[in-house]
């Protein structure tokens, strides 16, 4: 009998647990934790994730940072692929918008088919409006819908494919109306509207800001009105079928331990309470909050039916 046998025969003799005499495992976390945007720095998700990034640095004593990896050659949500491929340990987090876990499994990436994350929490919704110049004909959705009936008008977008500019699309059909052109753009702001380059606009409030007294918010996107424009209805009081709203949160690989997710959440939670975080939000009309695990699942499953609904409405299915 060999001393290592014995020493385990002991040990169950004695009723001790084995892992007694077995190093002990460390604590989550031990080293330098990453948080991945997969888009370029500056936007409101970049600066809520270094805020967060710094509050776990602070909070864990242990080196906590952003990593931005915009697409580019890399294909659409390089970052997203990363943390797909990366240990299932709490060591690289994701900050995704909907469009990762929702659109991701089906855009051909295989590291993102099937779906490889659980969410560990939401923390924004973008103020993504639908907005004319003041000068415009048409001051609602439904005036806009009865002018374009008899009117070619032109709308600016970031991309047609995009979430924002899909449900645009599809309010137009739920309205019984088409735009007369559309195109995209890769600023849409005071400027667009101003110069005529477009009738109509679907963008982020923040880049109307300056000029918001000359436009008119028609509609946003987001399952909440934004407390910049109360007296402006979401797209989903209008059409309910189109509720949906332009998120961001905090997502690992599945398998990732429930107490490393409630750490990183716990963090999360009093950054989105905090007086930066209510500043943040007051001078951009974005809505920052922390809904937890549970119910940012049941938020990605009500929007992944509501783009179902949306693809049909503009592939006339």
């Amino acid at each position: 009998m060999t001393s290592t046998f014995k020493l385990l025969a002991g040990a169950l003799a004695l009723g001790l647990p084995l892992a007694a005499g077995l190093p002990a495992q460390a604590e989550y976390p031990e080293k330098p934790v990453e948080f991945v945007v997969p888009f370029p720095p500056g936007d409101l998700e970049d600066v809520l994730t270094r805020m967060i990034a710094d509050e776990f640095q602070k909070t864990y004593g242990v080196p906590a940072a952003v990593v931005n990896k915009p697409g580019g050659g890399g294909g659409p949500f390089p970052g997203a692929a990363e943390v797909a491929q990366a240990p299932a340990d709490g060591y690289t987090v994701g900050s995704f918008v909907i469009d990762v876990p929702v659109v991701g499994p089906s855009v051909g990436i295989p590291a993102l088919s099937p779906d490889p994350f659980e969410p560990v929490g939401i923390f924004l919704t973008y103020p993504f409006v639908i907005a004319a110049s003041k000068d415009a004909p048409y001051a609602t959705i439904d005036e806009l819908a009865s002018y374009a009936k008899d009117h070619d008008v032109a709308l600016g977008h970031f991309g047609s494919f995009l979430i924002p500019t899909q449900v645009t699309f599809a309010l137009a059909k739920k309205k019984d109306f088409d735009f007369g052109s559309e195109a995209a753009f890769d600023a849409l702001d005071c400027n667009t509207l101003a110069s005529g380059d477009a009738d109509v606009i679907n963008t982020t409030l923040q880049l109307i800001l300056p000029c918001l007294d000359d436009v008119n918010v028609m509609a946003s996107i987001g399952e909440k009105r934004i407390p910049l424009t109360p007296d402006t209805p979401t797209v989903g009081e209008l059409e309910p079928d189109l509720d949906l709203a332009l998120w961001d949160g905090l997502f690992v690989k599945k398998g990732t331990p429930e107490d490393v997710r409630e750490k990183i959440a716990a963090v999360a939670e009093k950054v989105m309470s905090s007086d930066k975080a209510k500043e943040l939000a007051d001078q951009t009309g974005a809505l920052i909050y922390w809904q937890n695990a549970a119910t940012a699942t049941q938020r990605i499953a009500h929007d992944s039916e509501t783009l179902g609904t949306i693809d049909g409405l503009i592939n006339g299915e």
